[in-house]
């Protein structure tokens, strides 16, 4: 076996399984701790994606700023549809099947808008780094991947600080195991959900950026990671951002490596035989509890 192929594979892989995490990150919030399954969220990051590409091609500011800048948008349009979501299901004391029915409708709605939008051409943007590498010795760092996943891993210590050392953080963390201890110390779990399900959605505006860096983009590419998504936030254990993390870069090296000796074609195969295996020796995730 090659070495330097090795190696390259899974810095490459390690890259990628960043990009995972930051893609996975809203579910593992909204799915982990909410126990809200919000299967719309690729078309957020989607919708992330075609923000930062209008803004990128009109004025040329880097994806990740346009991001970073659609923030506050993206945490108000996800409390706003959590509301409807709760006023519409939770409230009424619906079955989780309708809940599941409301947002494919709004991942088919948002899909059906950019198509009408943008069409179905692939989309991509301009920044100084796309196309470059940085060498290390024998290892290719592309940058197209390495920027990302810089930011992601930023975004995912920033999300663990808020998690576990604020009083929302933990009441975030809390409000799936215990909504009335919460209602006991004065807390809304209602508020709470809404500004857990906010930050969801925001981060799917880093993740929606990351993605059209590292690849062209269609209404319909987050399609293609929804099996991922679901598969890395039962592997690292619902609700555990660490967890998250670290099953977002097992599966995107195993998916490198897989790829660069095998062939792209047994990648998704050998993952998810993996995700069986976990769950099968450990149902409850790497460092689910």
């Amino acid at each position: 076996m090659d070495l330097t192929l090795l190696m390259n594979a899974v810095i490459a892989g390690l890259l990628l399984g960043a990009f995972y995490a930051a893609v996975t990150a809203g579910i593992s919030i909204s799915f982990g701790m909410l126990d809200v399954v919000n299967i719309a969220h690729p078309g957020f990051i989607i919708l992330g994606s075609y923000i930062a590409y209008i803004v990128n091609t009109h004025y040329g500011i880097d994806p990740i700023v346009v991001s970073i800048l659609a923030l506050p948008v993206f945490y108000l349009l996800g409390a706003a549809i959590y509301q409807l979501f709760y006023v519409s299901f939770e409230k009424r004391g619906q079955d989780s099947l309708r809940g599941l029915a409301f947002f494919f409708g709004l991942l088919f709605v948002t899909e059906v808008i950019l198509v009408l939008v943008f069409g179905v051409d692939y989309r991509s943007v301009d920044a100084s780094y796309i196309g470059s590498s940085l060498r290390l010795g024998i290892v290719e760092l592309p940058l197209r991947l390495l920027v990302p996943a810089i930011v992601a891993v930023i975004m995912f210590v920033g999300l663990e600080i808020f998690l576990g050392r604020s009083f929302t953080g933990r009441a975030v963390m809390a409000v799936s195991q215990d909504p009335m201890a919460l209602r006991l110390m004065a807390v809304d779990p209602t508020r709470i959900k809404r500004i857990a399900f906010g930050i969801s959605i925001a981060t799917a505006s880093l993740a929606g950026a990351f993605l059209i860096i590292i690849q062209p983009v269609i209404p319909s590419v987050g399609r293609d990671y929804i099996g991922r998504i679901f598969a890395i936030c039962v592997l690292g254990g619902l609700g555990s951002m660490p967890g998250t993390m670290i099953a977002a870069l097992l599966l995107g090296v195993i998916e490198s490596v897989t790829a660069t000796f095998y062939g792209p074609s047994w990648a998704p195969a050998v993952s998810f035989g993996i995700l069986l295996l976990t769950l099968a020796v450990r149902p409850s995730g790497l460092l689910g509890r």
